[in-house]
């Protein structure tokens, strides 16, 4: 049984198609367009094939999928929007949730159909499993402007024929991207760009725009994303949550039991070691590893010189972020979003005093909180601190004022 659930529209355009059967029989196929629930995309198949919709989630409404009446052989057309995803998802990444959802195996380069509007990046012939249909398979990634790509084709055995009908039918592919819609209504500038780079690491991670305040358009897809991630990650669903969390972290957050471990490694008079004995030091006075002892003289090097601000830019960058999610998930208006990340913008001016004094310090809060190096989000920084129009030309000290 398949797991599809519901139906995506199907436009009816004829087309005669004459391939090689078997013998010298000719076999004709009359193909018919299979549009997109959200009719993003079409392609055309055979007229005789039933359409099976997408899973019911967000992000689905831009695949296709058809099989024939005995589900022995079919075609999946699956699409990740990069608009809402972001253009840090690259096609290694959305391989990687392709082949985990449809496992392939006996993978083998192979010549790449012609693909109308999009930019193929590879093409595999396969063993697959697609939707009940186990067999031989044929796979085509490519991308637009707006989205990401694969084409699936698994039929139980492939020949001449089928390999003639999945190039016809590659051939075919429409793409209609719509306009993105964003309901911001706020003028880009300098004091928000300042907003935006506090947590502009954490943006990039998650593959958004840090040079857009929430990172995405603010629009129902956005907001979808927006109320998930919240929910998952800090069991914000409300109003009531999000100012409660928001007023954690900017009194509390992961400093203060930070703070009480630096303090309590400084009553063992760690302060009075050489800064080069100090692993040393750790690892004879503490029941921790090389690793823990390295990271100890980081932390405790950076609370000599931040005091009780050393890790606090962990919390002020993740409270600059979640004030442009609850602006996205609709939990705050853009207007008392930006008003938040004025006052807490401000807070943050004041207890550093550079782009580099704050990131160290975020990046500390990162490894005390992740227990793990922070060297992949050091490289994030310093790449989009090479950038020709990086984002942290923004003078630090910039007077921020409201602009909206």
């Amino acid at each position: 049984m398949k797991k599809l659930k519901k139906k995506a529209a199907v436009l009816a355009i004829a087309l005669l198609l004459l391939v090689t059967g078997c013998g010298n029989s000719k076999k004709e196929i009359v193909l018919k367009e299979y549009t997109s629930e959200d009719e993003t995309v079409s392609i055309q198949m055979d007229e005789s094939w039933k359409v099976e919709a997408v899973n019911d989630e967000s992000g689905s409404e831009g695949w296709i999928s058809a099989f024939t009446e005995d589900d022995s052989e079919g075609i999946v057309v699956m699409q990740l929007t990069k608009s809402v995803y972001g253009a840090g998802v690259d096609m290694d990444r959305f391989k990687e949730v392709i082949e985990s959802t449809y496992p392939m195996s006996e993978m083998e380069d192979m010549e790449a159909p012609s693909v109308p509007g999009m930019a193929v990046d590879s093409a595999y012939s396969c063993d697959v499993t697609a939707e009940g249909v186990k067999g031989a398979g044929r796979v085509v990634y490519g991308e637009t402007d707006y989205a990401f790509y694969c084409i699936l084709y698994a039929v139980p055995e492939m020949d001449d024929q089928k390999e003639e009908y999945f190039k016809n039918v590659c051939g075919t592919f429409k793409e209609t991207a719509p306009e993105i819609e964003n309901a911001s209504t706020v003028e880009a500038t300098d004091t928000i760009q300042w907003f935006n780079n506090t947590c502009a690491v954490l943006t990039a991670v998650n593959g958004w725009d840090y040079t857009m305040f929430g990172g995405l358009p603010a629009n129902d897809a956005s907001k979808q994303i927006a109320q998930a991630l919240l929910a998952d990650w800090w069991e914000v669903t409300d109003r009531a949550s999000a100012d409660e969390t928001m007023d954690w972290l900017l009194t509390e957050g992961h400093r203060i039991s930070f703070i009480e471990d630096m303090e309590y490694i400084g009553e063992s008079g760690v302060g009075d070691v050489p800064k080069e004995e100090r692993i040393d030091y750790f690892l004879d006075n503490f029941y921790i590893d090389e690793e823990e002892a390295q990271n100890y003289d980081i932390w405790y090097s950076c609370y000599e010189q931040f005091g009780d601000n050393a890790l606090a830019a962990w919390d002020y960058s993740r409270a600059m972020s979640l004030l442009g999610n609850y602006y996205l998930a609709g939990y705050y208006t853009e207007t008392e979003a930006l008003d938040k990340s004025l006052e807490v913008a401000q807070i943050i001016q004041e207890a550093f005093g550079s782009w580099d004094d704050f990131m160290e310090s975020y990046f500390v809060g990162y490894e005390y909180w992740a227990e793990e190096s922070s060297q992949e989000r050091r490289g994030i920084y310093e790449d989009i601190k090479a950038e020709a129009d990086s984002p942290y030309h923004v003078d630090w000290n910039l007077t921020l004022e409201k602009t909206w």
